[in-house]
């Protein structure tokens, strides 16, 4: 099976493409209708930062090598994927202060649709006892650069993916190295997205990985849902603004909201694949989160009412863990150990719903996954998931 290659971005053999845009009237092998642009920003805090563009015919996706090979936006026709964050990106990691002394920095550079974190930590910052910062918000990963880049057709198929990696570790520390690739068919309503994270090093490490995936306005709008197929659901943290008993339903834009969380664990077929759907109140659009429960045992539905202006959104994240401090989480076993040269896989896909009849059919899937099983409603936190 034949598969043509375009290499955007090689560090190691000094190899880069500044721009590229491949058409059915561009290059050999590139199906009518798909588009494929690689193309580096100009002007304020994006400046320098690279984007490669695809458009399958139907679905249309930016992924942001600069920023880790993250997933700045989306849309399937009329149904945009992403939010309206108060930061203006995607802003050049050159930018962000990870070192930040309340461990914060990471927010200043956040408006993905796709974010990464991790790998050496995914959580709430950690401090050392004299109480600087011993890891900031939600690790590096993001925020590192990619070292490699390509693009890539199947001749059979047509599938088009987007590749790279991203190492992260410095000396006497540890060595990761993300692998990823997103896949897409044409016409297909979404992108898949396969992940492997090594132990570039000669002794054990550990890692934790969780996706960020945030949606706003107007995907989200007061009475939209979360349909998912919940085992056990608790809240973070007690005495926080919302309760448990709406933790599916999105409010309007609440001034003074805080952001809020709820942890869960999900039920999922014998192969250990799952769906969650986000759809708007009308049941019209939506998005179905799918990904491999096996490997991302953990989910963090997080809620945003303040304004949009302030950032109305909300973020769907499965990961390894939860997201909270990485002590506690390796207290409690949830961090990945990973020996000398071992791998681990992620799979997840994101898949848009244009009409009523997509949304139905996927709230029929999640219903299949959710079957006869009661859900287990946590009034309070679960102190085996919750550090606060």
């Amino acid at each position: 099976m034949a598969k043509r290659t375009w290499i955007l971005l090689d560090v190691e053999e000094d190899q880069y493409v500044d721009e590229i845009r491949l058409t059915s009237a561009d290059a050999d092998g590139v199906p009518e209708g798909i588009t494929i642009a690689k193309r580096r920003l100009r002007g304020g805090p994006r400046d320098g930062v690279d984007v490669v563009e695809v458009d399958n015919g139907a679905f249309r996706f930016t992924v942001v090598p600069t920023r880790g090979m993250g997933l700045w936006r989306a849309a399937l026709g009329a149904v945009h994927l992403g939010w309206q964050s108060p930061v203006v990106g995607p802003v050049h990691p050159a930018l962000v202060n990870l070192q930040q002394a309340d461990g914060l920095g990471w927010l200043t550079g956040f408006d993905e649709l796709l974010a990464r974190c991790g790998l050496w930590s995914n959580g709430a910052p950690v401090f050392n006892e004299n109480g600087t910062l011993r890891w900031g918000l939600h690790g590096r990963i993001q925020n590192t650069p990619a070292a490699k880049v390509h693009v890539a057709i199947d001749d059979a198929s047509g599938e088009i993916s987007v590749g790279g990696t991203v190492d992260e570790g410095y000396l006497y520390h540890h060595r990761l190295r993300l692998t990823t690739t997103y896949k897409t068919l044409p016409g297909e309503p979404g992108v898949r997205i396969v992940d492997e994270v090594t132990n570039l090093s000669d002794e054990p490490s550990q890692m934790q990985l969780l996706y960020h995936v945030n949606l706003g306005l107007p995907l989200v709008d007061p009475g939209s849902k979360l349909v998912a197929p919940v085992a056990r659901i608790a809240p973070r943290a007690a005495g926080e603004w919302e309760k448990i008993d709406t933790w599916d339903t999105y409010h309007p834009e609440t001034p003074g909201a805080g952001g809020v969380c709820f942890f869960a664990t999900l039920l999922a077929d014998a192969d250990g694949w799952t769906r969650t759907l986000l759809s708007n109140a009308a049941g019209t659009q939506g998005l179905s989160l799918k990904y491999n429960s096996a490997q991302l045992p953990c989910f963090t539905q997080w809620k945003n009412a303040q304004p949009a202006a302030n950032g109305y959104v909300t973020g769907l994240e499965p990961a390894t863990n939860y997201p909270s401090e990485r002590t506690f989480e390796e207290s409690k076993g949830r961090v990945v150990a990973l020996a000398p040269g071992e791998s681990r896989t992620f799979e997840l896909a994101l898949e848009a719903h244009a009409d009523a009849k997509s949304v139905a059919a996927a709230k029929q899937e999640v219903a299949k996954l959710q079957g006869s099983h009661k859900p287990e409603v946590l009034t309070d936190p679960d102190p085996d998931w919750s550090w606060v």
